[in-house]
């Protein structure tokens, strides 16, 4: 099961960048969502990134597709209020496109319309959706029967909570505040892999 490392908006470039390279190699991806950063922050953010090591196959930039085409990134996230898949995919046949939904229906028209795979949630309760219950993993199973593309599963997804997710076996998981909330994010990954691959976790010194 993949992990989807989601940038969380509450840190500045430079240090957004730090914790990014600290997990670079333990993730399988990293979504760019910084939606309150101007273009020239995220490009800063972006260019260090390269200079530093990562992987440009990991990198996935959230909704600005414009971004993502000028530093030649070739996968990009489309919140529900985006671009349709539809048009990007035909503007762009190139990309690699996801696509965040919040029910089956959403999944299924994202499907019709050429996305490669689709993020849903949220599972669980976050902080990021206070007041409002999570979708839960009976929702994410029927999801799964819906359609033939990938699934992400996003929403409250902590170490502790992985057990449940298995048990539907999405394609991959995305977080956000478990693991850029953290003063050592790349322990939270660890933590995360860890029990995806039902082994303890050992710090390691």
């Amino acid at each position: 099961m993949q992990i989807h490392a989601i940038t969380d908006n509450r840190h500045s470039w430079a240090e957004l960048a730090t914790k990014i390279v600290t997990i670079k190699d333990a993730v399988d991806f990293i979504h760019i969502r910084e939606r309150s950063k101007n273009v020239n922050d995220i490009s800063r953010l972006i260019e260090h990134l390269l200079d530093y090591g990562v992987d440009k196959r990991k990198l996935i930039i959230n909704d600005r597709v414009d971004i993502a085409l000028f530093h030649h990134i070739h996968q990009v996230q489309l919140p529900a209020h985006s671009f349709s898949v539809k048009t990007v995919r035909s503007h762009f046949p190139h990309l690699k496109i996801g696509k965040s939904v919040h029910s089956i229906s959403e999944a299924v028209q994202a499907e019709k319309e050429g996305a490669d795979y689709v993020m849903f949630g949220h599972i669980f309760a976050t902080d990021s959706k206070k007041g409002q219950a999570g979708r839960g993993t009976d929702c994410l199973a029927q999801m799964k029967q819906a359609v033939n593309i990938p699934v992400v599963a996003i929403g409250g997804i902590t170490d502790k909570r992985i057990p449940e997710v298995q048990v539907v076996n999405p394609e991959g998981i995305a977080v956000m505040s478990a693991i850029f909330s953290k003063d050592d994010p790349l322990e939270a990954v660890e933590r995360l892999a860890c029990h995806l691959n039902g082994v303890p976790y050992e710090k390691t010194l």
